[in-house]
């Protein structure tokens, strides 16, 4: 006897509408508003400091910047094209559609605006001094990346395979785009010349640290371990003087064999003073470690979000 198949119920208009709004929250449009505003201040970046002094940026941009200039190509259109197979592997790697669209998003932006910008931009050199357009150039470019980056995107190119290695391997993002933007700035030095190479070079490192601290901020956390003979005293204190909580962790000494407790605690850069101060004060024999953070989250610092 032959089965038949139940009807497939359609979703009924308010059940699309509540998946709408459910996808279309403002976290989405202030996400889309930073690609976009970061995209524009790349193109302004590329089209101020970086084409008119035939300063690289790598990857795509850098390769369509060497093809500007024996064919008078756009570079907006030739990073559009460009981008298309680094967009599929940007698929493949880094998340599906949401990456997908807001890297398709970013990357469609920056080259029209590259291109638009063209024309209401004053043509030739803002400054002829390569100095000058190297550090400002990738520090505009640099927070131009850090704003689409704090988008949940990418501006394509290397900047693929850069959050490719950033996430998989924990690379910073200075160092991939060191790693991934070499080969384009060593092709930059056989059209350009060696001097801009190297220029080159120290942009895109420029625009990396940029970026790193446009995106994620700098970091104003410090890590401290403790360890002291007067621990509750410590402890008490940094709790009702600074209002910052302590973790108690049990160390044993490699050379005494004995046991004795090592106090945590997190604290911002502004503080650091005076918890040695705090600490000093109690116990000068006291032995102290702070590190940097590369982030808090939780009570008393930035909120725990869904990333």
């Amino acid at each position: 006897m032959a089965h038949r198949k139940k009807p497939t119920k359609k979703k009924s208009p308010s059940k699309i509408r509540a998946l709408t709004r459910k996808h279309l929250t403002w976290d989405t449009a202030r996400a889309y508003a930073f690609i976009l505003v970061g995209a524009l201040v790349q193109a302004i970046a590329m089209r101020m400091f970086l084409i008119p002094s035939k300063l690289v940026s790598g990857g795509i941009s850098g390769i369509s910047q060497l093809v500007n200039f024996y064919t008078g190509w756009p570079v907006g259109l030739m990073v559009l094209v460009g981008n298309i197979p680094l967009f599929i592997l940007g698929w493949r790697y880094l998340g599906g559609p949401r990456f997908a669209l807001r890297t398709a998003v970013s990357v469609a932006a920056f080259s029209i605006f590259t291109d638009l910008l063209m024309f209401y931009l004053p043509a030739g050199d803002l400054t002829q001094d390569v100095v000058l357009n190297t550090l400002y150039g990738g520090v505009v470019l640099g927070i131009g990346l850090g704003l689409v980056y704090r988008g949940q995107g990418t501006s394509g190119g290397s900047d693929i395979l850069g959050r490719i290695l950033n996430h998989k391997f924990g690379i910073s993002i200075s160092q991939a785009y060191l790693a991934t933007d070499s080969l384009v700035v060593l092709s930059a030095g056989f059209v350009f010349g060696w001097t801009l190479a190297l220029y080159a070079l120290v942009m895109i490192y420029v625009s990396g640290v940029a970026a790193e601290l446009a995106s994620e901020g700098s970091s104003i956390y410090r890590a401290a371990m403790i360890i002291t003979d007067e621990t509750k005293k410590v402890t008490d204190t940094i709790l009702t003087d600074m209002e910052r909580g302590v973790t108690v962790l049990e160390g044993t000494g490699a050379y005494t064999k004995k046991g004795r407790p090592v106090l945590y605690c997190v604290v911002t850069q502004s503080e650091t003073h005076q918890l040695k101060a705090l600490v000093h004060e109690i116990d000068p024999d006291a032995f102290m470690v702070i590190g940097h953070v590369h982030e808090a989250l939780g009570e008393g610092f930035k909120p725990f979000k869904k990333p």
